[in-house]
């Protein structure tokens, strides 16, 4: 996963011979899974992306090793399983997998049973409990939900998760895996992956942007997003595809290779994984990490190969990514890098991330609003390959984790209400005991909006009306209106097919974990 000087080019099968499996091969594959299972990153002074001593992602205790008989196991609001067509378990939210094969034999044998007949199952309604199955490939993933989340919200839950582990090893080599081997046990790819997997339910309990498919920016003056971007342009290299800078998971600034705006969409759901990937591991804290990350929505058959530094450390909030299509291209970055923390510095830039307000429902002037959401629609199509929100930050009586989960399940009702199959509908009124809601679709926007409870239906639209007045005062400093880009190298010098980034076709290996080993 980090880089190493003179890395072989060892595929996840052998270059010779038949088509047998090889497990020696894999058995070789650490770099990825102790990175992320928490071994120590040598410094090398020939290559200065190694981190030096970082633990990284663990294996959570308190969820894994769960006794999967007891009371509490059984009330947890939702699971999640990922196991293989062979039945061979691969990842559990709660509790051991060991402990659960009987359990994920059951459903693996339920599916297969209905199947047979000719049938796809897709999901069981049963006092209380929502239970969800999706099939991808050679794995079969499962949710068994008590939250009030749509059947179709669990599904598209459940496709994040298998796109987080496509991110990992590719949907290529899962695919190659097990026509190989049927019943391979994956967990030897993924060991130490598991906290990612368990992040990214976490986030997808509280984050907003998986329930809107978009991103949310930090609020930021036009000006200094300008020259921040512009920094990012000016600091390329060949095959370099995008150019990207967050801050605590928010968007500052993003710039695109010319012909992915005009061959291909870069979908929130890739940056999502990507946040995640980096949120989940402190390794990515501790110095300049080079390591392959394929982006499942783009071409989920390739890898990315990502740079990723933090510009103010020891804090580690301000972070720069930066993807290439060539794993050769890790100095020729960290030399973009050094050059972006010079514009940076010359303009004073992290100062004035540092002191850029983070939206506050106060700003808006509305006395009863509590909280809300809010997605433009109507935007130019040269921005329309990253859908963006705003949300203001999350305040009493909302500011606890439990709270901000009660919220965000009250956000989904009303998403899957507002976007029901059957009945879709333009504006809805709920009310609860504690509060008012208000989900409103447009041509130009998407909005949900939460008030005290004794505020009135009328009272309710006059009151989205003057924070609608808001955003379009503010809509420069909340969203990225429109983005820059750079021309490196013609698209057939940097891999790009259609849109989509192509393997070395004389090296099929090269689309592997395994070619940074």
């Amino acid at each position: 996963m980090f880089r190493r000087e003179n890395a072989g080019d060892e595929g996840l099968l052998p270059k010779n011979t038949d088509n047998s499996f090889s497990t020696d091969v894999l058995e070789e594959s650490s770099d990825f899974t102790a990175f992320l299972a928490g071994a120590e990153l040598k410094q090398d002074d020939s290559s200065p992306s190694l981190a030096a001593d970082c633990p990284a992602v663990s294996q959570s205790p308190s969820n894994h090793n769960e006794d999967v008989t007891t009371d509490s196991w059984r009330s947890r609001r939702k699971h999640v399983f990922v196991l293989s067509e062979a039945g061979k378990p691969i990842y559990s939210r709660y509790g051991s997998e060991e402990a659960l094969s009987s359990v994920m034999g059951v459903m693996m044998a339920l599916m297969s049973f209905v199947q047979a007949g000719g049938n796809t199952i897709q999901s069981i309604h049963s006092d209380g409990h929502t239970i969800v199955f999706l099939q991808k490939g050679p794995l079969m993933l499962v949710s068994a939900s008590k939250s009030h989340q749509s059947e179709l919200q669990l599904r598209s839950e459940l496709l994040h998760v298998y796109h987080q582990i496509v991110s990992m090893l590719t949907q290529a080599s899962i695919n190659r895996i097990f026509q190989h081997r049927k019943n391979y046990d994956l967990r030897r790819l993924l060991f130490g992956s598991e906290r990612v997997l368990d992040t990214l339910l976490d986030v997808m309990e509280t984050e907003a942007g998986f329930l809107l498919s978009a991103v949310q920016c930090l609020p930021l003056a036009p000006s200094a997003r300008d020259a921040l971007s512009q920094i990012l342009q000016k600091a390329v290299t060949p095959n370099l595809v995008l150019s990207i800078l967050l801050i605590n998971g928010q968007l500052i600034s993003i710039v695109q290779e010319k012909m992915v705006i005009e061959d291909a969409r870069l979908k929130p759901t890739d940056l999502h994984l990507l946040l995640n990937l980096i949120r989940a591991s402190s390794a990515f804290q501790t110095g300049e990490i080079w390591t392959p990350i394929c982006l499942p929505c783009f071409n989920p058959d390739c890898y990315f190969y990502t740079y990723v530094a933090y510009l103010d450390p020891p804090d580690c909030t301000v972070c720069l990514v930066l993807l290439s299509t060539d794993k050769e291209a890790f100095h020729a970055l960290a030399e973009c890098k050094r050059k972006i923390e010079e514009g940076i510095r010359t303009h004073n830039a992290l100062q004035c991330i540092s002191k850029a307000q983070q939206c506050q429902v106060h700003h808006v002037g509305v006395a009863e609003l509590s909280h809300f959401l809010f997605k433009p629609l109507d935007i130019p199509d040269h921005h329309s390959q990253l859908p963006q929100f705003t949300s203001p930050d999350v305040e009493a009586p909302y500011s606890t984790e439990e709270e901000q989960i009660y919220l965000m399940d009250l956000y989904w009702h009303l998403h899957s209400r507002i976007h029901s199959t059957s009945r879709p509908l333009k504006l809805l009124y709920h009310a609860t005991q504690r509060e008012t809601l208000l989900a409103w679709v447009t041509g130009k926007f998407e909005m949900y909006a939460c008030f005290s409870p004794l505020v009135t239906k009328s009272s309710a639209i006059g009151a989205v009306t003057k924070l609608l007045r808001w955003i379009k005062k503010e809509e420069d400093c909340l969203f990225i209106r429109s983005p820059l880009k750079y021309s490196t190298t013609p698209p057939e010098a940097r891999g790009f097919s259609n849109g989509r980034v192509q393997p070395n076709r004389q090296d099929k290996s090269d689309s592997s974990v395994l070619s940074l080993l």
